[in-house]
């Protein structure tokens, strides 16, 4: 249980609601035995959670980045005492599919410092008035029950459209096509096994009491229709006569089972080459921009809400979920980038050499910048020939050490 404090009396009513009921059940079912769904699942869930968190201070139109954050450091090593960060987003990302909404409850200790982040799956959830503060209360599969303040708890949502506070469920929406897979799955199944056994009558050609026949017919089977039978022949003598009975199983189109795959693809914002990581540089961008990016701006927005303070919040804090999307690139892609950025000191030889996968080098910060490029605000005068080069700086500072500040008006 991770659950602490006091819980609240039963004696609460729920949030009252414009549009809808304050309450959400898990209608989940059985999607996630599907092993489409799964595989759709997995793919936005493995990629999730290679995101990365930071804790970063924007104020006055300039970005700085808080030393020893202790928020940054759980949500980028571990966010609670079970789980580390990529199973910890591995989790988050695939409760967000599967239900759309995913709950995290912000443990904080008796000083209101966070101590950690947990993920919570329930049967139901209900909003409820605690004293005039709105809190979430959570039904677990054990059958208990604990509350939350819903301040404390960081809510993502998915399809968002006709409740006030959840999201859609995926049930009506998911269980038709589910069902035509697992129909159409179970049909596959009984024709591979219908092909593969050898049906007909034993017609005997004397008169036979009925347990004579059937000892016949036993060892007729133990004998020609047992799996260890490779041969498919079977023999029989004047008494009987075997005649085969013809089965035709229909097999399903594979037209048709790609169809319904691309079906569930489609509804979880993927595709089968993602699925299979075997996608083009173009085909990941698509993916990360139409799935992850907006999952991690959610998150971002969501964490800084709960995390911090209004007043924190004030001064800037705030968190961001990134990845380094160049990992994903070409080698040809990432070597242009890296030219360019280092070339204009945007990059760090340390930040080119994680592109690759490297180790860092001591000294490797630091940021070089190549002497093609000047200050704009000089660009017209480097035209003109008007800018000195250091030499000349140099020995004009040498003969004026004052800057020119002896000279007189009329010394020119």
């Amino acid at each position: 249980m991770v659950f602490g404090g006091k819980q609240p009396s039963n004696n609460h009513r729920y949030m009252q609601m414009m549009n809808s009921a304050p309450t959400l059940y898990d209608f989940s079912g059985d999607a996630y035995d599907s092993d489409t769904v799964r595989a759709a699942a997995d793919a936005f869930a493995r990629n999730v959670g290679k995101l990365k968190a930071k804790h970063i201070r924007r104020l006055d139109g300039e970005v700085s980045y808080p030393k020893n954050s202790n928020v940054e450091w759980l949500l980028q090593t571990r966010p609670n005492q079970f789980m580390n960060a990529y199973i910890f987003y591995y989790r988050l990302a695939t409760q967000f599919l599967m239900s759309n909404n995913a709950f995290i409850w912000v443990k904080r200790d008796a000083m209101n410092r966070i101590e950690g982040f947990y993920p919570l799956t329930s049967s139901g959830v209900e909003l409820i008035d605690v004293s005039g503060q709105m809190a979430v209360k959570f039904r677990f599969y054990d059958g208990n029950e604990y509350a939350a303040p819903y301040f404390d708890v960081i809510h993502l949502r998915r399809f968002f459209y006709q409740n006030d506070m959840f999201g859609e469920t995926n049930k009506r929406a998911l269980n038709p096509i589910l069902d035509l897979i697992a129909a159409t799955n179970a049909g596959l199944k009984n024709a591979v096994k219908t092909s593969a056994i050898l049906r007909g009558i034993l017609k005997f050609g004397s008169m036979l009491k009925e347990d004579d026949m059937k000892k016949q017919t036993e060892a007729f089977k133990r004998d020609y229709l047992d799996a260890s039978n490779h041969g498919g022949i079977a023999a029989t003598d004047s008494k009987a006569e075997y005649q085969e009975l013809k089965s035709d199983p229909k097999m399903i189109d594979d037209k048709l089972m790609t169809a319904m795959a691309d079906k569930v693809y489609d509804y979880f914002g993927t595709n089968k080459k993602i699925i299979q990581s075997n996608y083009s540089e173009e085909e990941w961008n698509a993916f990360y921009e139409s799935m992850i990016e907006p999952f991690a701006l959610q998150m971002g927005l969501e964490f800084t809400a709960k995390v911090f303070s209004d007043r924190q919040q004030g001064h800037g804090n705030e968190i961001l979920f990134e990845a380094n999307r160049l990992q994903y690139a070409s080698n040809d892609t990432k070597v242009k980038i890296i030219e360019t950025l280092v070339d204009r000191g945007m990059m760090s030889i340390n930040q080119g050499l994680e592109v690759f996968n490297l180790p860092p080098i001591e000294g490797g910060e630091k940021r070089i910048m190549s002497l093609n490029f000047i200050d704009a605000d000089k660009a017209s005068e480097y035209q003109l020939g008007k800018v000195k080069s250091n030499d000349e700086v140099s020995k004009e500072e040498q003969n004026d050490p004052e800057g020119g500040e002896n000279k007189n008006d009329g010394d020119e």
